[in-house]
This record gives C-alpha cells, structure tokens and sequence, in this order.
C-alpha cells in the first residue's frame, strides 16, 4: 500500500507528539501487515522515535513474539479486545517502547462469521499507566480495511500523546 498524504500527515503529527514527551512508539500488527509501521517510517527522522514493529499474523507469533497468553486466544479469539489489549501489552515489554499500539482484525475477503465479520478490527494503545481498546467495523475491500485502520492506529497514539 502506498503512504498517502493523510496518513504521512498523521505520521509526522505523530513524530512530533512523540518528540516533544520524549517516548519512543512501537507497534503489534497482524490484519495491517506492517503498514502502520510502514507509515511511520515513510517520515524521514523516525528513527528519533520508533524503536519496532512486530508483525504477527498468526496465532503462533502472537504467542511466542509477543507473549500473548494461549488461553486468551483459545478463549476470546485472535481479534477481541483481549487479544489486541495483550499485544500492545507486549510490544511495550519487548521494545524500548514506552508507547505502543496493537491492531488485529479481519481485513477480508474471506474470514469473517456472524459474530466478527470482514471489517472487524480491534485497537489497543498500551503506556504508561495505559491500556485502552477499541473496536470498529470497517466497510470496504480488504486495501479499504487496513488504510482507515493504519489511519485509525495512529489518530490513537496521536490522541494519547497530546
């Protein structure tokens, strides 16, 4: 996917917010793939306040790069506010993070039930003294799913920060 204009913006914005409280952001990613980290490190200098980013589509990475507990998968499934509050939870742990957002869902074509259909996506932003979640439903195709929620990610670390 291609940084456009809004979500470099809100990049910046967010290197900015980052800078000026001096923390350092990291992210867990599974339905985005990498591309909130992919926004961040489009704003060149992101190196200052980003210290990683943790892809971990599958179940098994959420576990073992993350330490999202088994049972919480088992128990709620991989896109729930459990599991999503626990990834942010451990990108924090695993990095020199102070601030971190986490974000699973189901970006389409395929995958979705009655409970948790395509569009599905579950936020959380874990810091200091912080852990919050989020859930939306999302319409659009698969590239419409992950775009509004890179864009939704970062808007949360932004609104955090400020």
């Amino acid at each position: 996917m291609r940084i456009d204009d809004e979500l470099y913006r809100l990049a910046i914005a967010l290197g900015r917010a980052a800078l000026e409280r001096k923390v350092r952001i990291a992210t867990a990613e599974s339905c985005t793939g990498g591309l909130v980290a992919g926004a961040i490190t489009a704003v060149a200098g992101s190196s200052d306040w980003f210290d990683c980013g943790f892809i971990t589509y599958s179940n098994d990475a959420k576990i073992g790069q993350l330490a999202v507990p088994p049972r919480t998968i088992e128990q709620f499934g991989a896109v729930s506010e459990e599991t999503a509050k626990a990834m942010a939870e451990g990108a924090v742990r695993g990095s020199a993070a102070q601030w971190a957002v986490a974000v699973t869902g189901i970006a389409g074509p395929d995958g979705g039930s009655p409970d948790k259909p395509v569009g599905t996506v579950w936020f959380a932003w874990a810091g200091p003294d912080h852990l919050q979640a989020l859930k939306r439903q999302f319409d659009g195709d698969r590239a419409g799913v992950r775009h509004a929620s890179v864009q939704v990610a970062l808007e949360g670390l932004i609104d955090r920060l400020a």
